[in-house]
Parts: structure tokens; sequence; C-alpha cells
């Protein structure tokens, strides 16, 4: 809903929300050059701030990847500050953790070769953060604790640090005329290794549909890691299904439907490697000649299958685990035509992403059950079509792209005691279950006035607002109220009035458009006085009625009159057709590519009849 102080012209006021501006800290960091480092919103400006608390879980996932590895590494934030640096990096910088942690990389540890502190907009390290790529370099150097400079080997790769922010990890070597060309390509390697779990983190992250996010998973590790990949998954009746096998053919990721489908039953009997995972064992390293032996279960067949089908002679299979460690599913790595075995530090690796998809999985199982939930709500709180005279009534609403599935956006529709038809279209500020309810609070006042008030609809809408502020939450909303009148054997007219909403749009059978723009007064709780107008105009035969919200209309790039006008020149083209297939496709057409605000729509047809039918 747009802020009053921002009406265009009295009568055409659109309740779109405001928009905030816009959160630069998100931008493209490629766009950005490296004097424009973010700086972080607490810490004195003039020293250093003090140092962050060691992170458990980088110990733990970093130590776990540099099993083989003499480098030195440290983990930089969204704003180059310090968070980690690992015992051997201590070393080689002469400088404890303590004293590194919290700084500022660059103006600490990046030098050129003379010792000078190296322009921000010239580190290549500081442009790898910016950018989220990876960087090898085959000298740097980093001012050491005791004045003397590092000439180092160096890697820097992106690392998810958390949920939303995501840093960078930089993996260094002293550089000397006898450097092993060997140890870097190790470097190489576990830098290739944190890429691939950055990866992953964002793919698993960036979708709310839990299969396209294993999808996506599954297309990150092979062939990187591995030429198959097998996910399973529980239900909630604990019930596993194997919901996607792909592997690499020549360079080609490959998804073989004929290995999927229900699996199994798990049985706590079974020794067999998948079963125990499931069970709540922690990832395994599985080669074929595990399954030499009768199969002691029905998962164990299958799996037996599995490898002899594709050939894989070394796997992974890591517990896919919940944000509460209850064990969701699997997933399978497996090498065939790579003829490398797994070892400790992939499995740790396979392990790590194997955690991060359990709770992308979890994650997305509670936005389902959450949107089961408000789906049930909204069919609550929206009403069913009444069947009046010969009208032909229908109705839609589309929530907001990002926000739950219910919002301050809704319509009604009922008969009043003296047979009138009351149609309501209105829009409460917000996009949440908040609105939703004060929608609901809404509409409740709105039809006990309508039923007591059986005025013109003006003296109904102005009890509704002085009302508003004494007994309900709600604070600026909008709306038509209309009723749809005929009296018997005469013609059909519509008598309204709106509170700062979109003007109604009548679409005659030839498809002749106007937008009814009469009876145009303040919206609800703005807490002034006004007399509010009333508008009456006549229903053609075979006409319709739309209602809606300003969703249907409004657009960030592109004014409320062209969004109308694109309104009506769709629901001209559109006169003819059945009324449901009207709703769907003005809808499809006519709502803007940009648009992220609610919709609801209400559309009545007259009958052919001029004249309102008399009661028989």
């Amino acid at each position: 809903m747009t802020d009053p102080a921002h009406e265009r012209a009295p009568r055409r006021h659109t309740p779109s929300a405001t928009r905030a501006p816009m959160d630069t800290s998100s931008a493209d960091a490629s766009s950005m050059d490296a004097s424009s480092v973010e700086r972080p919103p607490h810490g004195p400006a003039d020293g250093a701030p003090p140092p962050p608390q060691r992170s458990s879980e980088h110990d733990e996932l970093l130590q776990r990847l540099l099993p083989t590895v003499d480098a030195g590494l440290y983990v930089l934030n969204r704003w180059a500050r310090v968070v980690y640096l690992n015992p051997r990096g201590e070393e080689l910088l002469r400088r404890s953790a303590a004293d590194v942690m919290g700084h500022d990389a660059h103006d600490l540890l990046h030098r050129t070769a003379d010792g000078t502190v190296a322009q921000r907009a010239e580190c290549r390290l500081l442009q790898a953060l910016l950018s989220g790529t990876t960087m090898h370099a085959d000298t740097e150097w980093f001012a050491r604790g005791d004045g003397t400079l590092l000439p180092a080997y160096c890697v820097s790769t992106p690392y998810a640090i958390d949920d939303d922010r995501t840093g960078t990890v930089v993996i260094f070597s002293e550089r000397s005329l006898d450097e092993n060309r060997s140890h870097n390509a190790e470097l190489i390697d576990l830098t290739d290794r944190l890429a691939l779990v950055a990866e992953s983190t964002v793919a698993l992250t960036s979708t709310l549909d839990m299969e396209e996010a294993l999808r996506r998973l599954v297309r990150l590790v092979v062939p990187r890691l591995a030429d198959w990949a097998v996910v399973d998954l529980l239900d909630d009746n604990e019930e596993l299904r194997r919901v996607t096998v792909v592997h690499d053919e020549n360079g080609t990721i490959v998804n073989v439907e004929e290995l999927e489908g229900p699996m199994p039953p798990v049985t706590e009997q079974s020794r067999q490697p998948l079963v125990q995972v499931l069970l709540g064992a922690p990832s395994t390293l599985v080669t074929p000649d595990m399954y030499d032996e009768l199969p002691d279960s029905g998962i164990a067949a299958v799996q037996r299958d599995l490898f002899q089908t594709t050939g894989m002679h070394s796997a992974v299979i890591a517990p896919l685990r919940g944000r509460l460690r209850q064990v969701l599913g699997a997933l399978t790595v497996g090498r065939a035509a790579q003829h490398r075995q797994f070892g400790p530090g992939e499995l740790s690796l396979v392990d790590d992403i194997g955690r991060r998809a359990g709770l992308a999985v979890d994650n997305a199982r509670l936005y389902e059950r959450e949107r089961r939930s408000v789906e049930t709500m909204q069919r609550h709180l929206l009403p069913p079509m009444p069947e009046v005279d010969d009208l032909q009534m229908s109705a839609r609403y589309i929530a907001a792209p990002h926000a739950s599935e219910v919002g301050g956006d809704w319509y009604d529709v009922f008969v009043l005691p003296d047979g009138v038809s009351a149609l309501v279209i209105g829009d409460v500020i917000g996009h949440d279950l908040t609105a939703a309810a004060q929608m609901s609070q809404l509409r409740n006042l709105l039809r006990a006035y309508a039923w007591e008030y059986q005025g013109p609809p003006s003296l109904v809408v102005d009890r509704l607002d002085r009302a508003l502020p004494h007994i309900s939450t709600a604070t600026l909303a909008t709306l038509v109220f209309a009723r749809v009148e005929g009296p018997e054997g005469g013609p059909w007219r519509l008598r309204w009035t709106s509170a700062g909403h979109p003007p109604p749009l009548l679409v005659t059978e030839n498809g002749k458009v106007s937008f009814l723009e009469d009876g145009q007064g303040l919206l609800l709780g703005t807490d002034v006085a006004t007399e509010r107008p009333d508008a009456t105009a006549p229903l053609p035969p075979k006409a319709t009625l739309v209602l809606y919200t300003d969703g249907l209309i409004e657009s960030p790039n592109e004014s409320i009159d062209r969004g109308m006008a694109h309104l009506g020149r769709h629901a001209a083209s559109l006169a003819r057709r059945p009324l449901g297939a009207f709703c769907d496709q003005l809808i499809a057409r006519a709502r803007p590519a940009d648009n992220e605000d609610d919709i609801a729509l209400l559309a009545l047809r007259l009958p052919a009849s001029p004249v309102r039918k008399q009661p028989t």
C-alpha cells in the first residue's frame, strides 16, 4: 500500500506497500572497486575492533580438510576482517591468531615486494573477495609480525561462513627457490574443495524447492568430485525413496530415472552401509566387496545392484541431517570412470556437503508444511462465490512472490437482507499473516455494518472508517464497496464507493472498456473527517465488471496510468472468454513482470437479459 503522502492524485490512490531503499550491501561485488569494501557496523574507526570469538565450526571443517597440507590459512568475512587463522598460519606470519582476529587483512598483511601497503584497488586478494571468485597467485607478499616480509604462493576462494554471509578463504605457503610444485598442487586441490563447499551452499540455499535444490547439488559434485551421485530421502512415514541418480557421460550430466523410485524399508537388523547411515552412523567409505555376501535385506540387494550397474569401485555415503540431528536421508557419491579411491579428506568433504544438504531438506520441508497451513487458512479467509440470480461470479487470489501465501488483499461477495448482492475488493498494508489477520477483522466489520445499515455504500464505509481505530488493529487500507442492484423487472446497475482504491473496470461484450472513476474518497485509517461520495453506473447485458487490487497494475518502473491502460487492453481482448478463463488469462497477461505484490481479483458477468428477473 502506497503511503498517502505519495498519492498521485485524489481520484487514484494506489495501495502498494512503500518500498524500502535498495540494500546496496548485497550489490554485485564485481561492479565495485576495492575501496568500497564495507566496514563493519561496530568497532572504533581508529583502532582494531575486539577480536571475534574463534568459530569451532570453522576449526572443525577446515582442519578436517587440511589433514596433509602444510599451509597457512585465514578466513575473511564480508568486510575483509580476519575471523580465523590456523596454527600453521600463525607460524608463517609470526603472529598469533589473537593479534590478527578482527583486523582488516589488507591493512595488516597485504604488501608489495618493497614492503609498502598495497593499493586497495590493485590488491588481487581484495578483488577476489569483492568479486566472489577464486584467485591463484604465484607470489604475494605478507607482512610478518617481526617486520619481515613473507613471499608466498597463495590461493583465495569464496567460503560460506554462515547462512547468509559469504567471505573468503586464503591459503598460503612460503615460496622459496626450491618450492615443491606438488605441494602447490595440493593447495589448488584444497581450494577446489572449499570452492565446492561454498558453491553447494549457494545451490542449496537459493531455492526452497527441495527437489530442485538437490538436483543443483548433484550437478555440482558430478563430475568435480565423482562421476555418480545418488540421493535417498526418508519421508514423514519413514518410507525411503531414491529421488535422484545422476552420472557423467562424456562431459554430460545424465539423469538415470530407471534407478530412481521407492526403496525397500529400512530394517534395523541390516548391517548394510546405507542402512547404517540412515540409522544414524557417520559418513562411510564404501567399496563393492562390502556387497559380496548374500544381501541381508531388500535395501542391501538394491545397493548391490546399484554398484554392479554403475561400476562404482569407490563411494562415500553421507547422512543428511536436519536441525535436530535427525537423519532425513543420505547422499552417495561414487567413482567408476574416475580411478582414484576416496580418501579421508574427501570423506570429510562429502560429510560436510551432506550436512548442508540435510539442513536444506529440513528447511524446505518446514516451508512446505507452513505453506500448506497458510493455504488452508487462505481458503477459510476468502469466501466461496454465492449463486445469485443468473449472475456469474469468479474470483482469484495470488500471493506476493516472496511472502506468505496469505496477505492483506481480499475480496468478498455476500447477499444483503434486501436481496442485493454486495461486492468488496480491498487491500490492507502488508503481505504476511498479520496483514491477513487485519484483513479478516476488516472484512467481518464491513459485513456487519453492511447488514445493519442498508443504505448507500458510502454510509457503510464511513461507519467502518470511524470504528476502525477503536475495534481493529488494521492501520491503513483501501477498498471498493459496491451493490449490484436491479429492481424487479428493472435494469441492472452498480452503486459503489471507493476508499482510495483503484477504480472498477467495466468491459462490455463487444470489448469496450471504461474505468469507473467516480465515487473516489480517502483511504481508510487516515483519521480525517470527510464526506464519502457514492456513484452509480448502468451494467449492460453480458458485460463483465472487474474489481482488482493494485498488484495487477502496479510496477516500480511504470506509471499507474500505463498499468491501467495495459489492464484495459487485455480485458477487452478477453471480453467473450468464459469468466474463469477471463480471470486466469487477465492475471497472466496484465500482471507486470516486476510486480511483487499480492493480487485479488473479483469478476462479475451480467446475464443476457437487460432486466433483473422477478422472483418466482
